[in-house]
């Protein structure tokens, strides 16, 4: 698919406190525009942690656009979702994936999909995660061809190391949080600048009393 990732951060790039406080960093209406891009988007993409950390329900809730919510896919090699989560609790009602290792505990396998979830299964690394280009194509076979991601930070770390962004929209509000906050973008191992992965600005805006910022990858 065509990945974006969508940022909301802190001007110092944070996106919670130390003690992992993150509502609301930005602002209504720059809400509002995620929420748009997530009905512009096939499937919305987030890792189990920041999924179990906010329990989000990842729907458009802009007035009229409810039903172009998109596929809601976490990225759970572990099964840590718990089968009470809204993500889970919902899946009959509005779709859920997950990508997921095959050897995964079959009793637990088999309680999300009698909850309704989907899973997809995804062959792990050396390191024992889910090997995400693998886990692209396997969205891309199933029919995604837009697909935004929302965190967090080690995912999208994951995705920029494997050279999967497309695009990036970062939200910024003029808040700063210092080095004990939560990094928008867990390390990923650049060591020099060569290694760096590079972006073109194409265009900046005021939201509000925030500034967003979309970003096409250089390649």
């Amino acid at each position: 698919p065509m990945i974006t990732a969508k940022i909301a951060s802190t001007i110092d790039g944070r996106i919670a406190t130390a003690s992992g406080e993150s509502q609301w960093i930005t602002g209504p209406l720059s809400r509002a525009l995620g929420h748009g891009m997530r009905a512009r988007n096939d499937a919305i993409l987030v890792g189990a942690r920041t999924a179990i950390a906010d329990d989000p329900s990842l729907a458009c809730r802009l007035p009229g656009l409810e039903g172009a919510s998109p596929i809601r896919v976490v990225v759970d090699g572990r099964n840590e979702l718990p089968l009470t989560h809204n993500l889970v609790a919902t899946a009959d009602r509005s779709s859920t994936w997950m990508l997921t290792r095959a050897d995964g505990d079959a009793a637990r396998r088999k309680a999300y999909t009698d909850c309704g979830v989907r899973l997809i299964d995804i062959p792990a690394g050396q390191d024992g995660t889910l090997d995400l280009a693998a886990a692209m194509r396997a969205l891309g076979d199933s029919g995604i061809t837009r697909l935004m991601v929302e965190g967090g930070g080690r995912l999208i770390a994951g995705l920029l190391q494997a050279d999967l962004v497309d695009r990036l929209v970062w939200f910024r509000a003029p808040k700063m949080i210092g080095d004990d906050g939560v990094p928008a973008v867990a390390g990923f191992g650049v060591r020099e600048l060569d290694g760096a992965v590079n972006f073109v600005k194409v265009s900046t805006r005021p939201v509000g009393a925030d500034i967003v910022e979309t970003y096409v990858r250089q390649r």
